[in-house]
């Protein structure tokens, strides 16, 4: 056997074990990148709506999805910090809010969209006043609804009470 030979060998075993490895790292980087997107368009989204079930699992895996990004778990961490603060005051809660705007600055950044989505972009997210007065006239009857709850709750031990005296 020749050493062109020996070399043809080489490259129909090696080329194709190097391209299936090289295949498999360029995919599980693209799901990687696909997940820290995911994660930095829930919360985006979410500056808007507050707490939703999503937004909290998001922030649940930060750690896992962003563990190749010290920066960006060094951001988290001191977010997660300030919500670990029991009964934070006003002056607290705005440090949170400064906080979860700079962990969405410094996911943009992680992900390459530094000069696209910039700090003005992540304090200024799109409302629609329509929106807000739904979310007005929802609260508005979930109160009156809760409202009603208690008074019933008040009424029916008193006239529970008052028949059980008559017996």
């Amino acid at each position: 056997m020749t050493c062109k030979d020996l070399l043809n060998l080489i490259a129909i075993i090696v080329i194709p074990i190097a391209a299936v490895l090289i295949g498999q790292h360029l995919q599980n980087k693209a799901e990687i990148r696909k997940d820290k997107i995911q994660i930095f368009k829930i919360l985006m989204t979410s500056r808007i709506y507050g707490w939703t079930q999503e937004s909290v699992h998001c922030l649940n895996i930060i750690d896992i999805v962003f563990s190749d990004d010290k920066k960006v778990r060094t951001v988290w961490k001191d977010l997660y910090d300030k919500y670990c603060i029991q009964n934070p005051d006003e002056a607290q809660l705005k440090k949170i809010q400064n906080a979860q705007y700079k962990l969405l600055e410094t996911m943009a950044e992680s992900l390459g969209y530094k000069n696209k989505v910039t700090w003005e972009t992540i304090q200024n997210p799109y409302i629609p006043k329509g929106m807000t007065d739904q979310w007005q006239k929802q609260a508005a009857s979930q109160q009156a609804y809760n409202t009603l709850l208690n008074t019933m709750a008040n009424i029916v031990p008193t006239e529970q009470k008052n028949t059980e005296g008559q017996k």
